[in-house]
């Protein structure tokens, strides 16, 4: 109990500056005299901490106190290097050279481990420059236009106030405020044809929780797929979603946004997946074959 008050004690003069013994006294619910001791105990410890009489007196800290005096250990100091160099790429860390200053400060190196690119395979740089604007608007509070093209063979122009840059599922999306809607979207961001960062600002609101705002309506789809499938099965579902039966078949569920994407996805298997359900969507996906066969037929 003490030790954990020994740190808050720390932390406060951190935050405030200064504080007196009383304050702290009626902060942590202790007697002035027990203060004073912690104070003792903290300068035994190698704390820079002193107390001066007066008017303006207080409990102080000396002003060129660090942190990995005594407050981080060796581990924890890693462990803010580590979560800053994972986000590197996004925030340009290296510029800044906040890592080089923070390895200085830990007497740490801090290893080159994780490397982020946001752009597709042979696209340039556009991905990463997407991200990096859509960020600094998010940041900012700035609206963006942006050229949208959903997954219902639609271009659309919009205006949007971006809240949040979100993973899943193996690829990246923006939930932001639609102007043009006055409701939440998530926008894919492979599909943001071109954004522009407008001047006007908005007044930052977090995007709604729960809600699941991903357009489609769900199903639960079945299917199976042979054994050569593996790799991209366990590419595309949990294990906990895949049976793998006797013959090596491979059966996999998931509830899917019944929409043209859904069929894409499937065709993409070719001849290599088979539905089980829901039973229509068989149909829908031989007419989608039929009708790509006849267009490239010789």
């Amino acid at each position: 109990m003490r030790e954990s008050r020994l740190f808050q004690i720390v932390y406060h003069l951190l935050d405030k500056g200064q504080a007196t013994a009383p304050e702290l006294a009626e902060k942590f619910e202790v007697s002035v005299r027990t203060i004073y001791r912690d104070i003792d105990a903290l300068s035994e410890a190698g704390i820079p901490v002193y107390a001066e009489t007066g008017r303006n007196g207080g409990i102080h800290l000396m002003p060129d106190f660090v942190l990995d005096k005594a407050l981080l250990s060796a581990e924890e100091k890693q462990e803010i290097l580590t979560a800053l160099q994972s986000i590197n790429t996004a925030q340009d860390l290296r510029g800044s050279q906040v890592l080089q200053k923070l390895s200085a400060l830990f007497h740490l190196d801090s290893e080159d481990w994780l490397e982020v690119d946001f752009s597709r395979w042979g696209s340039g740089e556009f991905d990463n420059e997407k991200f990096d604007s859509l960020k600094s608007a998010i940041i900012r509070h700035k609206n963006v236009k942006i050229r949208y093209a959903s997954s219902y063979e639609v271009i659309s122009q919009r205006i949007v106030q971006p809240c949040k840059l979100s993973y899943k599922s193996k690829a990246w999306y923006l939930k932001a405020f639609c102007t043009e809607k006055q409701d939440w979207r998530i926008f894919k961001l492979n599909r943001i044809l071109d954004l522009e960062i407008l001047d006007e600002t908005f007044q930052h609101r977090d995007f709604p929780k729960p809600i699941d705002t991903f357009q489609g309506e769900y199903q639960q789809i079945t299917l199976r797929f042979p054994k050569e499938m593996a790799y991209r099965v366990y590419d595309e579902f949990d294990q906990s979603q895949v049976q793998k039966q006797a013959n090596g078949d491979l059966i996999a569920s998931a509830e899917m946004p019944e929409d043209p994407w859904l069929i894409g996805y499937l065709l993409s298997f070719g001849t290599q997946v088979d539905i089980l359900s829901p039973a229509h969507l068989k149909k829908v996906l031989a007419k989608q074959a039929k009708s790509i066969y006849e267009k490239n037929k010789p």
